[in-house]
């Protein structure tokens, strides 16, 4: 096996900049509820947001070896998702990193781990997603896979999918959707406006999406 993919097809680069503008809440339900990575995994910042195709890192726990290289396989805008299978005590990503790939203009990056220097990072701007932090170092020995499909929590992770970001959470939309998605949560945000200015002129939540019929149907009873 090929431990390094270099040649990937990418999310157009217009789709990315248009996606920038949406939340990850309103892309994942205008994805019909698909593509959502696990809770636990969270900015350091919250602030912190990312947008951009999808370089894929398997390493082996408590070992970054594959990240460093990782870090020159990535192209400008890419986004570098990796998975250490969930192993929390080792800081596997830290400053030293964040500034090499910050230089190549990469997106950001997001691991199913723990990571260290969240300060520095985090005073950087460079966008880290992870499940928690580490001051524990790793080793640099072994061998991974780049650019070849993931499974993270249940989600499979092709290269150069796209994986949006913020606060409230990562969703991943696979590449030959990406304009339904976008097309679906562009119109998602302008129906959603148009339900906060008739809540801003009085009108309840139970009615505009019919909560008081459902009320009525379930035998509700008030004092």
């Amino acid at each position: 096996m090929v431990h390094v993919i270099r040649n990937i097809p990418r999310i157009p680069i217009d789709l990315v900049n248009q996606y920038k503008e949406l939340s990850s809440a309103t892309v994942h339900e205008a994805s019909g509820g698909k593509g959502a990575l696990s809770s636990r995994i969270k900015p350091i910042s919250p602030e912190m947001k990312m947008c951009g195709p999808v370089v894929t890192v398997k390493l082996q726990p408590c070992d970054n070896l594959m990240l460093h290289k990782a870090i020159y396989v990535a192209e400008k805008g890419d986004v570098i998702v990796a998975d250490a299978g969930g192993f929390m005590e080792a800081g596997a990503w830290g400053e030293i990193m964040a500034v090499a790939a910050q230089h190549r203009g990469i997106g950001g990056f997001v691991f199913n781990g723990t990571v260290r220097d969240s300060h520095a990072m985090s005073e950087m701007g460079f966008p880290v997603f992870c499940c928690g932090l580490s001051i524990k170092g790793t080793g640099k020995i072994s061998l991974g896979l780049i650019n070849h499909r993931l499974n993270l929590d249940n989600v499979t992770i092709d290269p150069g999918d796209l994986i949006l970001g913020d606060r409230d959470g990562l969703v991943i939309v696979k590449q030959k959707e990406a304009h339904e998605v976008l097309e679906k949560s562009m119109a998602r945000e302008e129906k959603e406006k148009g339900i906060k200015e008739r809540l801003r002129k009085g009108e309840s939540t139970l009615s505009i999406y019919g909560f008081a019929d459902i009320f009525k149907a379930r035998g509700l009873t008030e004092e």
